[in-house]
């Protein structure tokens, strides 16, 4: 079996980029905590906290809570795995890039084409989250109708209406270069962890109840509670997705190979640490448990309730930026996948979307497709009250799929010896490994990502299909990962039959 060497010392990262067959032409600039701030903003505990609180609460009671440790040991599993590959491919499109060197070039096709799907509609969800928050702010941002609810036709469409606004905003960053979405996602990652911690503070210091909370079940939804326990762990499976994307911004990273496992690892732990306090607080906090506003409203009912006005001003001010941050981060991470399938041939249109600007150093056509297609995903959607959760719920069994398209090839792997002696140069020190605990970590990763994905695919009416009446959004899951991968299989036989296909790399080049 080949070997993979890791990089002396001296040998410079453009340098190592070249050993995989690839020219540097991104610009290198991000450092440590731009590249923690990646997949921190992605994961975004603020945006999707306040998006999911509610549906959470609404089926499980306050003992929803224990989803989140669940649901974060499962995802760390997933973590450590992804951080050993990205020790050893610091390649940009981690995801196709990780999966092809694991089982070849027709895997590893079907893990990038999932994931660029996945992350449109993780931008498009992420992106109608501003409704939660703008209009709570200022009834001016309310364009359109009375009603702010997202269960309400006039709430969807403005919702609609915001996101399109902030997929421009953000488009236009990415263009523009990765010394601004740096910038900008650094200061937005640091207001929103700032933002994180005084919610903590202040609803530890207004708590009407103890941690004991906890375990309390009433209000759950009808029927048993192992049930509802399930529906409610929707909420933290939604919102611990996306660490990886400090491996899909490898190539614009400084020393990627030792930064980006850390950061992919420190990223999905914060946001852990961070989400669980912030729910605990918050459920201590809530004037009620059963007058039905914790439910229907979420986090912004305890903040409203329990902050003076200013405070809660500005909190909300702190939860629209990190939902611009992380819409930002999630069409950053799309756009350098969708680059490295294009410069491999992997996608139509390939030689236009593999083209990096000479000025701005970044791939924007790529960007640009990622924004116009989540724009166009909202206006499809435009007036449905729905599409808030249809959104959601599609987006975690998209990414949890395409996670399993690396984790279920690399436990294969791990059986046959993977990574076999890997070499190191003394003054460079080891890579990021798992050792001799590869194996359980990574079949257990396995096991959790295939029950997950059932879970939340699920065709759950209460979920999908809330008002009643659409068979096809309660089959919305299953039908959109079955299209996806049809209309996939069909692009990749026009790719073999026009002759772009790239050969199919050996499972482990070898580093000079």
């Amino acid at each position: 079996m080949a070997t993979t060497l890791a990089p002396p010392a001296h040998q410079s990262d453009d340098a190592d980029l070249e050993t995989f067959g690839y020219q540097p032409v991104l610009h290198r600039k991000l450092g440590r905590y731009a590249s923690f701030a990646a997949g921190f903003s992605f994961v975004s505990i603020l945006t999707t906290i306040f998006q999911f609180f509610g549906f959470g609460y609404s089926f499980g009671g306050a003992a929803f809570f224990w989803t989140w440790p669940i649901v974060f040991a499962g995802q760390f599993l997933v973590a450590l795995n992804f951080a050993e590959l990205a020790a050893r491919y610091p390649i940009s499109g981690c995801i196709y890039q990780w999966s092809r060197r694991l089982a070849g070039e027709v895997v590893g096709w079907f893990a990038g084409w999932q994931m660029i799907v996945a992350q449109i509609v993780t931008a498009a969800a992420a992106a109608i989250a501003l409704q939660v928050v703008l209009p709570s702010i200022w009834s001016g941002f309310q364009l359109v109708g009375g009603d702010t609810a997202l269960a309400t036709t006039s709430g969807a469409t403005n919702a609609v209406i915001l996101g399109s606004i902030l997929l421009v905003v953000t488009t236009l960053i990415n263009v523009v270069g990765i010394d601004w979405m740096s910038r900008i996602n650094s200061i937005g990652v640091t207001v929103e962890i700032v933002g994180v911690i005084a919610v903590i503070a202040l609803f530890f210091t207004h708590a009407d109840r103890g941690p004991a909370v906890v375990m309390h079940t009433s209000g759950a939804a009808a029927g048993p509670y192992w049930a509802a326990f399930l529906v409610s762990g929707l909420m933290a499976a939604y919102v611990m997705v996306g660490f990886d994307s400090a491996g899909e911004l490898s190539e614009e990273t400084r020393n990627p190979r030792r930064v980006a496992p850390r950061t992919i690892l420190t990223a999905l732990a914060a946001s852990g640490i961070g989400g669980g306090l912030m729910l605990l607080a918050a459920l201590t906090a809530a004037p009620s448990l059963d007058d039905g506003h914790l439910a229907t409203e979420g986090l912004a009912y305890v903040i409203d309730a329990k902050l003076a006005t200013p405070v809660g001003k500005v909190v909300l001010c702190c939860v629209a930026i990190a939902i611009t941050v992380c819409t930002l981060a999630i069409q950053t991470a799309g756009s350098r996948l969708m680059f490295s399938m294009a410069r491999d041939g992997r996608l139509p249109f390939a030689k236009q979307l593999g083209r990096v600007h000479p000025r701005f150093g970044t791939p924007v056509l790529p960007s640009v497709v990622i924004g116009v297609l989540s724009i166009a995903l909202l206006l499809l959607n435009l007036g449905n009250a729905a599409v808030f959760t249809v959104l959601g719920s599609v987006t975690i069994v998209m990414l949890y799929l395409a996670y399993l398209f690396v984790t279920v090839p690399l436990l294969i792997r791990r059986v046959k010896g993977w990574p076999a002696d890997v070499a190191t140069d003394e003054s460079d020190g080891k890579l990021f490994g798992l050792g001799r605990f590869g194996i359980p970590i990574n079949a257990l990763a396995v096991l959790w990502g295939i029950a997950m994905a059932v879970n939340l695919a699920w065709p759950r009416a209460a979920v999908y299909d809330p008002s009643g009446g659409s068979w096809w959004m309660l089959w919305a899951a299953p039908l959109f990962v079955a299209l996806t991968l049809l209309v996939g299989a069909v692009v990749h036989r026009v790719l073999g039959s026009r002759g772009s296909a790239i050969e199919t790399p050996s499972p482990a080049p070898q580093l000079a």
